[in-house]
């Protein structure tokens, strides 16, 4: 570790020199890319960067489907500064990199298509504005189907690959109309159904092609499933069990096409997976005896298998039913993404993330239960056997609520030498903080020594619909209440230093961030804003027009008085003079979920009343940094932030010195 002491003696002997808005000005940064923007953040000492590259390296693989042919998998993987395409031929094989762009790249093969035709999903700048291109593997050319401005989402493609759907807002930019096309040709884009001021999304298409199954989404405790004939353009809503509202998840045609696997937690707290028959209107239900949502459902095309995930307090099981009998497959603790068969029904192909381990791509059989890991994706030359696994704790809300969390502790930390922490708040906030591995969380936990608490704070997805309503519009400080909590018990761990903590989000998590900032600012040393809220008033108006709707469903809509006068009583960007702590902004410019003018109105307030802010912000990014070159110095730009913060001495990462052997 002793190229790391060296960052420190020289990176935090020059701070204590000279003032780091200084540094910041008058100095080039030869790490920082061409198109970032900084403010008051110093230079990344060159052995900072040397010794993060090792865990900014690490990568990993996703499984992106099966070839047509059976012999090998599609992935998406990075071996420059964006995520693209891959072939791989056999497990831990050959790999043959396919799309070659500057942006990231997504996309799948085309069913049936022996000459290995593809679809591929591309925006530029982190826009979000999705094309649909037809990939031609024999030219490799890529040639729009979409039109190359609006936002676009590729939909179901017909079992032969003749039709696909697409959803488009090229209409207005507000609302998603659904499309038809040929994948292989463009300019076969025609309108099927033409939606105003309501959200529906095709997700699976009948063998023979007559019918969709659709799902109007109101927010994420309300849909409505429907049946839509592709001949007379009439959509037919089903039946909801138990009457009133629920939410529906995964829709799909059983084998058959005269039924429909679906998830829907329309019985209970939870999801439940779900058989509904077409002739009969009868509903049958496989999983009443699993207290989780079913995450996911897959469908063999040719027999009555179906594959399905449980998300169990974060972490995924798998399940098969066969015949009519369920079977769960040992998997190692983490998530599963993906699910597809193979062509030929005999494998079930996903992407398997651990949290001691990168994502990659497994198999597994469905004739022998054998696991096959295709790829193996790179740690960065680091040892795997160094790297900390999460804990599952709960810790007491004020209204004596359990608030589930993932925590990270360092090896050495103890009552004799507390560990610094770090709360990392997901986004969403309808979403879920779930074991996977990050190499630069990794680099706090080994380098650093910091304890790190991923809290699942009231409002997170998975653990029951009663649950993820607890902190909808005017409950919404309820959530925050409960990082407050996550401070009271860190204070009762002896291994934990409670006055040396650090706060960072992404998306609703950065308005987290700075709602904790405001409320708790004397018991949190410094906190970073990524791609975060400072303002719902100004959030709502501005987001752009597809999403605005979607978001009032969850927050409250800024347009009534009542939630106008609570949005100005919580928003941090009133609450300015109630931060104590070190602030750190980090944006996208070409956002369009929270708009770069969140960014710029919190960072700039807080300046001008008297707080420490580093900004760093991108000409060619959005919601989040997707471009390797700008990860990497946003992450030194951090730990420059917390190391500051936290108050490293020069020359020791931690008060614990053994913590660097």
């Amino acid at each position: 570790m002793q190229a790391v002491r060296s960052w420190l003696v020289l990176g935090y002997a020059s701070l204590l020199c000279f003032p780091l808005g200084v540094i910041a000005a008058d100095k080039e940064d030869p790490l920082r890319p061409p198109a970032i923007s900084t403010q008051a953040v110093p230079v990344v000492p060159p052995e900072l960067a040397e010794r993060l590259r090792q865990y900014q390296s690490t990568r990993a693989a996703s499984f992106r489907g099966w070839s047509p042919d059976g012999k090998g998998i599609l992935i998406g993987t990075r071996f420059g500064d964006t995520i693209q395409l891959h072939r791989v031929y056999e497990p831990g094989g050959r790999r043959e990199q396919i799309t070659f762009f500057n942006e990231p790249a997504d996309g799948s093969f085309l069913p049936e298509a022996r000459d290995g035709a593809m679809l591929v999903i591309m925006s530029r700048g982190g826009s979000e504005n999705d094309q649909v291109y037809a990939f031609d593997r024999q030219t490799g050319q890529a040639r729009l189907l979409t039109d190359g401005k609006s936002r676009n989402l590729a939909g179901p493609v017909l079992h032969d690959g003749s039709r696909m759907i697409i959803h488009s807002n090229s209409r207005n930019l507000r609302d998603t109309d659904l499309y038809t096309a040929d994948p292989r040709k463009p300019g076969s884009l025609q309108l099927l159904l033409q939606v105003d001021n309501e959200h529906w999304t095709a997700t699976d298409w009948s063998h023979d092609g007559s019918k969709l199954l659709m799902n109007r989404y109101v927010s994420i405790n309300e849909s409505y499933p429907a049946l839509f004939d592709m001949a007379s353009k009439q959509k037919t809503l089903l039946p909801i069990p138990e009457g009133g509202k629920a939410a529906f998840g995964s829709l799909k045609f059983a084998a058959d096409g005269k039924s429909v696997w679906l998830t829907t937690d329309a019985r209970g707290e939870f999801r439940q997976l779900g058989r509904y028959d077409l002739a009969s209107g009868e509903y049958t239900w496989l999983t009443e005896d699993i207290a989780w949502d079913v995450d996911a459902i897959e469908i063999e095309s040719h027999s009555e298998l179906v594959a399905f995930t449980v998300n169990e307090d974060g972490a995924s099981s798998l399940y098969l039913i066969e015949n009519g009998k369920r079977r769960k497959v040992e998997l190692p603790l983490g998530t599963v993404a993906s699910l597809e068969f193979s062509p030929d029904g005999k494998h079930l192909g996903f992407t398997l993330g651990r949290p001691e381990a990168p994502a990659d791509a497994y198999s597994f059989s469905l004739a022998d239960g054998q696991l096959t890991r295709w790829t193996y994706s790179e740690v960065g030359g680091l040892n795997p056997a160094t790297f900390v696994t999460a804990s599952r704790i709960q810790f007491p809300a004020k209204d004596g609520l359990k608030i589930p969390a993932y925590y990270f502790k360092p090896r050495n930390a103890s009552a004799d030498r507390p560990a610094a922490v770090l709360i990392n708040i997901h986004g969403g906030p309808e979403s879920q903080y779930r074991p996977a591995f990050n190499g630069i969380e990794q680099f706090y936990l080994h380098e650093l020594g910091l304890a790190v608490i991923h809290p699942n704070v009231r409002g997170s997805a998975g653990y029951g619909k009663t649950y993820l309503k607890l902190d909808n519009a005017d409950k919404r400080e309820d959530s925050v209440h409960d990082i407050g909590s996550l401070l009271d018990w860190i204070a009762t761990q002896p291994e934990l230093d409670k006055s040396r903590i650090v706060v960072m989000g992404g998306s609703y998590g950065g308005y987290m961030t700075l709602a904790s900032l405001t409320n708790f600012g004397d018991r949190i040393r410094a906190g970073v804003d990524i791609v975060g809220i400072a303002s719902f008033r100004t959030f709502l108006k501005n987001t752009s027009p597809y999403r605005q709707d979607l978001r009032r469903a969850e927050y409250g809509d800024e347009r009534e008085p009542k939630m106008q006068e609570y949005f100005e009583k919580i928003d941090p960007l009133n609450n300015v003079d109630r931060i104590k702590s070190a602030l750190m902004v980090i944006h996208g410019k070409n956002d369009p979920r929270v708009p770069f003018s969140e960014a710029e109105q919190i960072a700039n307030k807080a300046g001008a009343s008297g707080r420490k802010v580093w900004t760093v912000y991108a000409d060619n990014e959005g919601h989040g940094f997707a471009k390797k070159a700008n990860r990497d110095y946003m992450t030194a730009a951090i730990v420059l932030f917390f190391g500051e913060a936290l108050g490293f001495k020069p020359g020791r990462l931690t008060d614990d010195p053994s913590s660097l052997r």
